[in-house]
């Protein structure tokens, strides 16, 4: 890996301090409670997840019941449970952040062959602006117009970032313009990025704090944000990228823990998640949506609506593509414009 991207075991030291709630380790390789999960999740999961607790800790599997977690960028999570934090499941952005637990022997090789195919929760990417829209962004073609500031999290430590930047690239095809034009289009965007933070919740902090004039977000961490008192706006484009995030048990996680998983597929999980802003995996779950742009039509259909699979290959041909150390086509442009 190269030192651009390169995370220092710092990272995962302080991943393994930040590990809150009750003492005592539960994952796959502790021996604490069977009544306690521990979880390492994706910065944007935070929030969200506290209601999903709150509820299962409700029904008979879930009484008593207590939850460690750890939230941070996706895939420093990954490298930090690599490096020996001990949980009973990871709930992460990408797909390429479990699989590198099934590699390290942490997480089962047939963790994708459930009706979900690993996927936990899903968003779109949206764009996030200024409250009254000043800068006039509607589309994605007004972020690479001259004096316009972006923020988007950075691809080495964020899946977050690596979804956003697929959404720009993978937008000009599908308006029928060839891989040469998305480049050139990424270039102008990178050009026109003025921070790179580490993960999709500390660009949202940077957004609030008065940096940049557009944020590319989740769709669901821009809901949370409003819900929690944010005062800005967010479009959804006309095409944009489904965000999938994926999870999985360790091997050897507890009775309580594999309950939860459960829980968090159900109906009752998946509204909770919808509440807070994630489009649910079952389509016919129909819920208002505080922060949502429409509360009563939260999560609109995009005219296009770009899939991971579908127009990039999956994961393994997009990460090689994209995002590889040395001949990534984001690692070159991110050192070519001087963002790296």
């Amino acid at each position: 890996m190269t030192t651009t991207w390169k995370t220092a075991v710092a990272l995962s030291a302080a991943a393994l301090v930040g590990l809150t709630g009750c003492a005592g380790g539960s994952g796959s390789n502790g021996s604490g409670s069977n009544k306690e999960v521990s979880i390492a999740g994706f910065s944007v999961l935070q929030t969200a997840n506290k209601k999903v607790f709150d509820d299962f800790n409700k029904t008979t599997a879930g009484k008593g019941v207590t939850f460690k977690t750890s939230y941070g960028a996706s895939g420093d999570q990954s490298r930090a449970v690599l490096a020996g934090l001990d949980v009973d499941e990871v709930h992460l952005s990408l797909e390429p952040d479990v699989t590198k637990l099934v590699d390290g022997g942490i997480v089962d090789s047939n963790w994708k062959d459930g009706a979900n195919k690993g996927v936990l929760t899903q968003s779109v990417v949206v764009l996030v602006v200024r409250k009254g829209n000043p800068k006039n962004i509607k589309t994605w073609a007004d972020l690479i117009k001259p004096g316009v500031k972006i923020v988007t999290p950075n691809p080495g430590s964020s899946g977050s970032a690596k979804w956003n930047i697929l959404a720009a690239f993978g937008q000009v095809i599908a308006q029928g313009g060839s891989e040469a034009d998305a480049t050139s289009y990424l270039t102008k965007f990178l050009n026109n990025t003025v921070a790179l933070p580490g993960s999709g919740h500390d660009a949202t902090t940077a957004f609030e704090g008065g940096t940049g004039d557009v944020l590319l977000s989740y769709e669901d961490e821009a809901i949370e944000a409003r819900q929690a008192g944010a005062d800005f706006d967010y479009i959804v484009p006309d095409q944009t990228l489904l965000i999938q995030n994926t999870g999985a048990l360790t091997k050897g996680a507890n009775a309580s823990a594999k309950a939860f998983l459960d829980f968090q597929l159900s109906k009752e999980g998946q509204t909770d998640y919808a509440e807070e802003g994630f489009r649910p995996l079952d389509p016919a779950i129909k819920v208002p949506v505080t922060g949502a742009n429409d509360p009563n039509n939260p999560f609109p259909t995009p005219t296009t609506l770009l899939t991971i699979d579908k127009n990039f290959g999956g994961w393994d041909a997009a990460n090689t593509k994209f995002f590889d150390d040395t001949n990534g086509l984001v690692t070159k442009l991110l050192a070519a414009t001087g963002k790296s």
